[in-house]
């Protein structure tokens, strides 16, 4: 502390002539000369900071003395001062600590200045080696990652029609985020189309809900619970292919899944109906334009539980060789010839179809993965679709709630 006024400065004495500067000088100094630690006792009443010797009477030193001083502080590591206990100069001083002569080994010096860059070159090189085999497991993984990952898991990028991948720096292909949001922007009332521009509005008894990594729509099976495209989405004048990951409440009754037609009839339907008094699912197709009963055309398929479980159905029509086929999770269960399928002009319906001027066949349950082609899936295609999977080879014309 300070009373304000600047101390006093006192001019640096000059070395004796033959001294080597300040410091440690290589010859001991003249009494009471130097500055920090000096070997010797002090001037009396002379020096400032913490002295080796006790301060003569009425001497201006500050703090403990030097034993005190050395007792009261941990070792830290650095050099003990001259003259203080374990330091150069003192008696009993470990020989490696004790000076040897009065000039530096410069050899010495020079040895550890080598072994230390030597130390620094090896910390260099074992850190690029570390970073290029870091790289190396990045591409690894990236050139290992895409793999099939089961029914429940998110639609491999390379197949979504939404997705293009890109060469990165480092020669592997990076992949492009796949936006899975199930409605259209700033409209949750809209299924998204992930291939094309056909958004299906839902009925107020209608949702779309989030299942681990995907979304379902799920329907109540009343007059309000559908979803509907504003306008035509298949051409049934030409071959196509629909498909839908169904999950039925129960099986009983006519539940039509997917459906188009007019405000006649339907052109082509795929659900559940009872057939033969047993649950079976159907695809069905219109050949007359008025919608009798007898111009129908149904193709039906089974599997071991068909309530509360999902299955994969899938419906297709050869124009060219005027055939349907039904599949249900991948394997053909019947085909049948048809003379043409209705075109009706009308809507893509989920949940529901027209039938007689009416709406019928709600829906009860839910769905995902709806898709369709304007051609005709051959049964190798159709056999490797999965759920929340698209034709890799073949662009839908539409597809929803895709994962």
């Amino acid at each position: 502390m300070t009373d304000g006024v600047n101390p006093p400065s006192n001019p640096q004495p000059q070395p004796a002539p033959g001294d080597g500067g300040y410091g440690f000088p290589p010859v001991p100094p003249a009494p009471a000369a130097g500055y920090g630690y000096p070997p010797g006792a002090p001037a009396p009443a002379s020096g400032y900071g913490y002295p080796p010797g006790a301060p003569a009477q009425g001497g201006g030193g500050f703090g403990p003395a030097p034993q005190q001083w050395a007792q009261g502080l941990p070792d830290m590591g650095a050099p003990t001062p001259p003259g203080a206990p374990g330091g150069p100069g003192f008696p009993g001083a470990p020989g490696p600590f004790a000076p040897q002569s009065d000039q530096p080994d410069w050899e010495a010096m020079a040895d550890r200045s080598a072994a230390e860059r030597r130390r620094k070159r090896l910390w260099m090189i074992g850190g690029a080696v570390t970073v290029l085999a870091l790289l190396a497991g990045g591409g690894t993984f990236l050139l290992m990652g895409g793999d099939d990952k089961g029914g429940n898991e998110a639609v491999d990028d390379k197949e979504s029609p939404t997705v293009s991948a890109s060469p990165s720096p480092s020669g592997s292909k990076s992949k492009a985020p796949v936006d899975n949001t199930p409605t259209v922007k700033d409209d949750p009332t809209q299924i998204r189309d992930r291939s094309g521009k056909a958004p299906l509005k839902m009925g107020p008894d209608t949702g779309v809900f989030p299942i681990d990594k995907r979304f379902e729509v799920r329907t109540k099976g009343n007059e309000n619970s559908y979803a509907e495209s504003e306008k035509r989405v298949v051409d049934t004048a030409k071959s196509f292919t629909v498909s839908a990951r169904v999950w039925a409440r129960a099986a009983k009754g006519r539940q039509i899944a997917v459906s188009q037609g007019n405000e006649k009839s339907f052109s082509f339907e795929l659900g559940l109906d009872q057939v033969n008094g047993k649950p079976a699912w159907v695809f069905r197709v219109q050949t007359g334009d008025q919608g009798a009963e007898a111009t129908a055309v149904t193709v039906t398929g089974e599997s071991p539980k068909m309530e509360k479980t999902f299955s994969t159905l899938t419906g297709t029509y050869d124009a060219e060789r005027k055939q349907i086929a039904l599949y249900v999770n991948g394997k053909k269960t019947g085909e049948a010839p048809v003379p043409g399928v209705f075109q009706a002009q009308g809507p893509l319906e989920l949940a529901r179809s027209r039938h007689e001027d009416k709406w019928t066949a709600p829906w009860n349950g839910a769905m995902e993965s709806v898709q369709t082609y304007a051609s005709v899936l051959s049964p190798a295609q159709i056999d490797t679709l999965k759920p929340g999977r698209v034709d890799a080879k073949t662009k839908p014309t539409g597809s929803w709630l895709l994962y």
